[in-house]
């Protein structure tokens, strides 16, 4: 039996078959033009200035508002989920001063290159037994792959404006891939936050103006990861001991009890280098250090610098005296934005 344009009338089923032999554990299909609010909200988010200095976000707005716009010939939109459940609490280190924590997403393999991979055996797969066109994508490309993965059924956008799935919580890495196969659409994801409000008061910097609405601007992840400057004085303390992205929206999410950790793809397991990392052997890094310390890491693209400021903060909201000699002298780094984090730092300490 063949469905349109000659396809077999099972295909839906042979490519989530295939896409959980690839290691993903949520699939969904969604039409291309099925989140059709996608780029009203997204001019919104930007003209209000709510994505700081992720330029690229307003560079190529318009091809992320919808996917066709990307690629015209695009039909279908396959919505794919990779599970990173962590096996500990994310939350644990929160009181230990003097080591660092790094998001869950980020303690193991580089997500970009686990997910690509992936996206690409499934791709070739399914261009071998089709025939279509197809691109695949992970988060680098304008995509907006929340939305189109709530139009395909894997979950729905929470309050804390990720994608939060019944079976898996909050905790899946996100690809897609664009066809131009007619496939037919799973059922949109209804929203279950309900009354809810765990996330907005989870955030320590006041990140959310609204329900659903993110300041990226006030968000620890954006702050210790995308922002390049000074993070500003008034949202420093907040930022606690997080040195790499912030778990604490995502982490207190009741439907993470239905998230289990073996269900994870095993590259995501933690290093145990990044478990706890003693901020004062983050300090010290130099250029060549931070490299191999972080070799194979999403966390290489934020460079040395941005490391060692972010752990400059930490040191300082650490209550730890003993960090003082490391801070003091960072004071004499070669980097402004990393001299002003220490002299900060210093001066928190000093008065403990």
């Amino acid at each position: 039996m063949t469905g349109d344009k000659g396809q077999p009338s099972d295909i839906v089923a042979r490519i989530r078959a295939k896409a959980a032999e690839c290691g993903f554990v949520a699939c969904g299909i969604a039409r291309a033009d099925a989140a059709p609010r996608t780029a009203e909200r997204l001019r919104q988010w930007l003209d209000e200035g709510r994505h700081g200095s992720m330029i690229w976000m307003e560079e190529r707005a318009e091809q992320r508002g919808s996917p066709d716009a990307l690629w015209s010939e695009v039909r279908s939109v396959i919505a794919l989920g990779m599970s990173y459940a962590p096996a500990v609490n994310p939350l644990a280190l929160a009181e230990v001063g003097d080591r660092g924590r790094i998001s869950v997403y980020a303690q193991g393999s580089d997500y970009h290159d686990v997910v690509k991979k992936a996206l690409k055996t499934l791709g070739r797969w399914l261009a071998q037994e089709s025939g279509c066109d197809l691109k695949v994508f992970v988060d680098t490309a304008p995509v907006m792959e929340k939305p189109l993965s709530e139009a395909a059924g894997l979950g729905w956008q929470g309050k804390h404006t990720n994608l939060v799935s019944r079976d898996h919580g909050s905790w899946l890495f996100l690809g897609a891939i664009y066809t131009t196969l007619d496939l037919a659409p799973d059922v949109a994801a209804r929203d279950r936050c309900g009354s809810c409000d765990a996330c907005q008061r989870a955030c320590p910097t006041d990140a959310f103006p609204a329900p659903y609405r993110l300041d990226a601007r006030r968000c620890i992840s954006y702050l210790t990861i995308e922002h390049a400057g000074p993070i500003p004085v008034e949202l420093r303390a907040g930022v606690g001991n997080r040195i790499y992205g912030c778990d604490d929206c995502l982490a207190v999410c009741p439907w993470n009890k239905f998230a289990d950790a073996a269900a994870a793809n095993r590259a995501f397991a933690g290093r145990a280098e990044f478990a706890a990392p003693r901020l004062a052997d983050l300090i010290a890094l130099d250029d060549a250090g931070f490299r191999e310390v972080f070799r194979g890491s999403p966390i290489k693209r934020i460079g040395r610098n941005r490391m060692v400021r972010n752990a400059l903060i930490a040191a300082g909201n650490s209550g730890d005296r003993a960090l003082i000699e490391p801070v003091r002298a960072a004071c004499a780094d070669a980097d402004a934005v990393v001299r002003d984090a220490a002299e900060w730092a210093l001066a928190r300490l000093d008065s403990v």
